[in-house]
């Protein structure tokens, strides 16, 4: 299930012990001769929303303090929207649109790594990754 996907993902990056981003900027890709699906919200679309707006603002500052800018962050935003909201552009939408407030959030308040930066990194990719946790352990049958 894409659910259990989206954990392995993001513990996958909570691993990982360099900082990791992408500059914004890339669309989901669409093949061409795929129609669009019916829109089918979950009842974790909510929860979903909150990751994406937390994983953006984690983008974002890891940026801020890391002397070269990665993409993994953004790229892991990237591959949920396209395993769970594949071909329902109103649920990429959202998606796409919570990861954007999570790093405009940020963007407004700091210019500059600080102390309080890697403090509030820290706190949201522990609020990611029980998000994560919670999330399967609910939705993940």
């Amino acid at each position: 299930m894409t659910v259990i996907r989206l954990l392995l993902l993001f513990s996958l990056l909570l691993a990982a012990p360099a900082f990791a981003q992408q500059a914004a900027g890339d669309k989901a890709k669409e093949t061409p001769s795929a129609a669009p699906a019916e829109e089918k919200p979950t009842p974790y679309d909510e929860r979903l929303e909150r990751l994406s707006e937390i994983i953006g603002a984690v983008h974002y500052l890891r940026n801020l303090c890391m002397d070269k800018a990665e993409d993994n962050w953004r790229a892991s935003v990237q591959r949920l929207i396209d395993m769970e909201a594949a071909n329902e552009p109103k649920r990429q939408e959202k998606l796409t649109a919570a990861f954007n407030r999570g790093y405009r959030s940020f963007a407004a308040i700091y210019t500059a790594c600080t102390d309080s930066a890697v403090v509030a990194e820290e706190r949201y990719r522990n609020e990611g990754a029980t998000l994560a946790t919670e999330i399967t352990a609910r939705f993940g049958n």
